[in-house]
């Protein structure tokens, strides 16, 4: 039988995964940065280099805030992927507009007027639509977990 102390904490695991994720995403928007003015669209390059930063930046909060949540072992886990799904999902969308030339139909503002093919279009479209609800889902856990105060859990909520 393991004691409290070598028993793995399952939100701080999950808290440590997206303090990870975070970060590798914040260094790759850090490096599409440094790309802007060779993407087919480099005024789509340079949002996507601000949605990895802003994106990079709410997983690490969400991975310093995590292990304080009061959530089941298994909202946790499904949680932190929808968290992790919805940041490099809508990452990439963007990033492969920039690429293409694409993304007219959902990123009017940042594509201008690049269109890609249709299917280049609706991969793009599949990714933020997706991104959107992971991230609304993810949200509403977020606040979910933060309704209980950390000394009124019960021994069942610490396991």
């Amino acid at each position: 039988m393991h004691s409290a102390l070598e028993r793995p904490d399952s939100r701080a695991r999950d808290g440590q995964r997206l303090l990870r994720v975070g970060m590798l995403l914040f260094l790759f928007a850090l490096l599409v940065g440094l790309a802007v003015p060779r993407f087919a669209v480099p005024r789509l390059g340079l949002s996507t280099h601000l949605l990895g930063l802003m994106q990079g930046t709410f997983l690490l909060v969400a991975g310093s805030l995590w292990p304080r949540l009061t959530l089941t072992r298994a909202v946790s886990r499904a949680g932190s992927y929808l968290a992790v799904y919805g940041c490099i999902a809508a990452w990439t969308a963007n990033l492969l507009g920039a690429l293409w030339g694409a993304g007219h139909s959902m990123l009017p503002i940042a594509a201008g007027q690049a269109r890609g093919t249709v299917v280049q279009e609706r991969i793009i479209a599949a990714g933020l639509v997706t991104a959107a609800v992971s991230l609304i889902a993810t949200a509403m856990i977020m606040l979910w977990g933060l309704r209980g105060s950390m000394s009124g859990r019960s021994q069942a909520d610490e396991s």
